[in-house]
């Protein structure tokens, strides 16, 4: 028998200073049986730092052809392409292949080392932009996991601050790549 997804919902209150966003998000988050909660966080993090009207979590983990989130218009065109995690290359590449835009928050101690690894045949997609997380970061980020949360992100000059009014996690993201191919 197959496991179910557990749900988790989230209210969460954006003051993006450096986007000039700033809105509070109902959020239902469906956890895969296999995702973890650093890794589910890091999904509402990147909710948080790309946040609109049409962006919504893809299938994710049950879904090799759906990224952790997505941006269409309302034609189905795919306009952002959010992963999080160390996709391997050809994904990435199918991905920079099926979307306007691509968005990669990588994560977890190899994080480095995959960045090193892939950054050459990754040099190509004008399209393409990777963020690393500090593994510190997320890892704290796990620990904000409830079924039921309250969460409030600051973003200012590049840090994110994320809480849920007792605990606050500061994440400074490195940016390693950009979509004009830095």
């Amino acid at each position: 028998m197959a496991l179910n997804a557990t749900i988790f919902k989230a209210e969460l209150t954006i003051s993006d200073m450096d986007r000039g966003h700033y809105a509070t998000h109902a959020l239902v988050l469906a956890r895969h049986p296999s995702e973890t909660d650093e890794r589910m966080m890091v999904r509402l993090l990147a909710f948080a730092l790309n946040a609109g009207d049409a962006l919504e979590f893809g299938k994710g983990l049950s879904s090799e052809d759906e990224p952790a989130l997505w941006r269409k218009d309302l034609t189905g065109r795919i306009e952002l392409w959010i992963d999080v995690g160390l996709p391997d290359e050809k994904s990435v590449r199918k991905a920079c292949g099926r979307a306007d835009q691509v968005l990669i928050y990588a994560y977890g101690r190899a994080a480095e080392r995959w960045w090193q690894d892939l950054k050459g045949g990754l040099a190509r997609p004008d399209n393409l932009t990777v963020v690393e997380l500090p593994a510190e970061a997320t890892q704290s980020l796990a620990g904000l996991a409830q079924r039921t949360m309250r969460l409030q992100c600051t973003v200012q000059d590049g840090v994110v601050w994320l809480t849920d009014g007792d605990t606050t996690v500061e994440i400074t993201p490195l940016l390693r790549r950009d979509a004009r191919g830095a």
